[in-house]
């Protein structure tokens, strides 16, 4: 493999959710250390899944990959990263300050951008700090879905440049030292990125529209952050070898026209293209045959019979009466990315709105595209999305009008260097979020969240809010105020779990439903996405793929309360006939 052979020193792997970055990466580092290199895999996504693919329980430290000698991996664990960090901040100020004012800075440090940086400073730390990686030929990152990779690229130039303006010494984080001592590991970190020799940036995606599509936005952004060095891996790409299997032509066909409409910026890029395989990639044996699989090989194998799972299977339309019964309310869709939550969000609008009701189609992730989802406009489907930086100009608007309306000059000109910090950005789009939930007493909000990491760090900020206003009693918007016991009313708000039939979106489901739990939230019903059971298939690869799904829709079935099926679809198919139904009528188009 090309991108094997000419491997630089460090190696990002990034896409849109779901299109097998971490599958690549391990493949990446596994290839690397079968060549007698020391490879170090790191991943920087809070919803991680290292340990069941490389099937080595991982922590944070680097330890060594049992079956692959020279390979070592670790989880950048957001969470004890925070941790780690707060203690540097507040550590030296113990029994300096008072413990009112200990405290006051330990409040100021725990949100979810703190998580953030401190994450971050370990990342660094791995990217900017040659002593930490002496020991390895290689550092391969597994990283987070495409927003938050953008994100976490941008923050060595971000927050250097807060801190050269900033005079105050203070910041959203507290006191600004522990990132002042950071600025060398920052100015480190972001000239490795931007070095070609040193730094590859490989986009992965699959032959898809929306995964090219946001590949594309991502070279685009990377290259104006000045990371040129690019390369492009298409994951999954499928040939069918049964020309009478109107499921398999439908792929294939979805795949080449996709492809034939590659951006022109992305065929320029070195690319790699890997076939879709009969098998799921956990294990090591699993991740050496992807580089070595050709297209068809893994067909010849006999196909199995598929052992059949109830009928009939209920359908996404079946849960509509339920989600309807109260009139009004929220709909989230969560779970991994990729797994499709945000058809399945669309689905649920339509649906709603055929039947009478006003929605509102909305989404937290930065990544989304709900409008190409839905295609033509729906009467009765109002679509929006967050729009990070219109709500941060806003929200530091609304915070010089009224605390900074009392303000001396000097006064203001803190708060402003305050409201520059990329912190702000955090609490701007919470409090967005919350307006959304808001909205749920007048109507339906169908709200389609960002991949799991970042769900999780809306509903933490809930938690961390809801506590302030208990304590302080302080000024907050109702719509906060309100949130999180919104988000604990089942009868209020209904989370759709999204899932595929495969088993790394069903672990992490099951993990993202423990969390709610703790959060007091209870998943509505649990929705397994683009299965092939429903579907009459007879191309060897998708019978095998459709051999090994019952499985997990029995574990599924066995951690939920309800359980629909939705079958695979052609993205071609009209997004507004029935939902389900459209994904059965692929198939009879494919074979028009």
């Amino acid at each position: 493999m090309r991108l094997v052979e000419h491997a630089s020193r460090n190696l990002f792997f990034t896409g849109k959710g779901g299109v097998g970055k971490t599958s690549v990466a391990c493949a990446t580092a596994l290839a690397l250390a079968a060549r007698g290199r020391r490879v170090l895999l790191v991943s920087t996504d809070p919803a991680s899944n290292l340990d069941e693919v490389l099937a080595t329980p991982l922590g944070t430290t680097p330890t060594p990959v049992t079956g692959a000698p020279g390979l070592a991996a670790v989880n950048v664990d957001p969470e004890a990263a925070a941790r780690a960090y707060r203690e540097r901040v507040v550590g030296p100020y113990r029994g300096v300050l008072p413990e009112a004012a200990v405290r006051s800075i330990e409040e100021q440090l725990s949100g979810a951008c703190t998580v953030e940086i401190a994450a971050f400073d370990e990342f660094s730390r791995l990217l900017g700090d040659v002593d930490a990686t002496r020991a390895y030929d290689h550092v391969v990152f597994d990283t987070a879905p495409t927003g938050h990779t953008l994100r976490l690229l941008e923050l060595p130039a971000a927050w250097s440049g807060f801190l050269d303006s900033n005079v105050g010494g203070t910041s959203c984080l507290g006191p600004l030292a522990g990132l002042e001592a950071q600025r060398v590991l920052y100015d480190a970190s972001r000239a490795a990125l931007v070095d070609g020799d040193r730094t590859t940036l490989v986009l992965v995606a699959r032959a898809e529209r929306s995964a090219l599509a946001e590949a594309e936005r991502t070279r685009r952004e990377l290259a104006t952050l000045g990371i040129t060095r690019q390369e492009l891996v298409l994951n999954g790409v499928f040939r069918a070898t049964d020309a009478t299997d109107v499921t398999a032509v439908a792929m294939e066909r979805r795949g080449r026209a996709a492809l034939a409409a590659l951006p022109a910026g992305l065929a320029a890029l070195p690319r790699t293209e890997l076939p879709l395989l009969p098998f799921g990639l956990v294990g090591l044996d699993a991740l050496a045959r992807l580089f070595g699989a050709p297209a068809g090989a893994s067909a010849a194998e006999p196909p199995r019979a598929a052992p059949l799972v109830p009928d009939p299977l209920p359908s996404l339309t079946s849960l509509v009466p339920a989600l309807e019964a109260g009139g009004r309310g929220v709909i989230m869709t969560m779970g991994k990315g990729g797994v499709g939550k945000t058809t399945v969000a669309v689905d649920v609008a339509v649906a709603l709105a055929r039947r009478g009701h006003e929605v509102h189609l909305t989404t937290t992730d930065p990544a989304a595209h709900l409008e190409a989802a839905l295609g033509p406009a729906v009467a009765g489907v109002r679509v929006s999305h967050i729009d990070a930086a219109a709500e941060t100009r806003a929200y530091a608007d609304e915070v010089m009008r009224t605390a900074g309306a009392g303000l001396d000059a000097a006064g203001r000109a803190l708060l402003e260097e305050d409201l520059r910090s990329p912190c702000t950005e955090e609490i701007a789009v919470f409090r967005a979020f919350a307006r959304l939930v808001d909205e749920g007493a007048h109507g339906f909000v169908v709200i389609d969240t960002a991949p799991t990491g970042h769900t999780l760090l809306l509903l933490d900020a809930a938690e961390a809010y809801h506590r302030d206003v208990l304590r302080t009693r302080g000024e907050a918007p109702d719509e906060v105020r309100r949130l999180l016991p919104r988000l604990r009313d089942p009868a209020f708000t209904r989370v759709l779990l999204v899932t595929l039939p495969e088993a790394t979106p069903v672990h992490e489901a099951a993990q993202l439903q423990r969390d709610l739990a703790r959060a007091e939230i209870t998943p509505f019903a649990w929705v397994v996405n683009q299965s092939l059971v429903p579907l009459a298939v007879t191309d060897p690869v998708l019978v095998r793929r459709r051999a090994a799904e019952p499985r997990f829709h029995d574990e599924v079935r066995a951690l939920a309360s309800r359980v629909v099926v939705v079958p695979w679809v052609d993205d071609a198919t009209p997004p507004w006939a029935e939902p389900g139904d459209r994904r059965v009528a692929a198939a009879a188009e494919a074979a028009a």
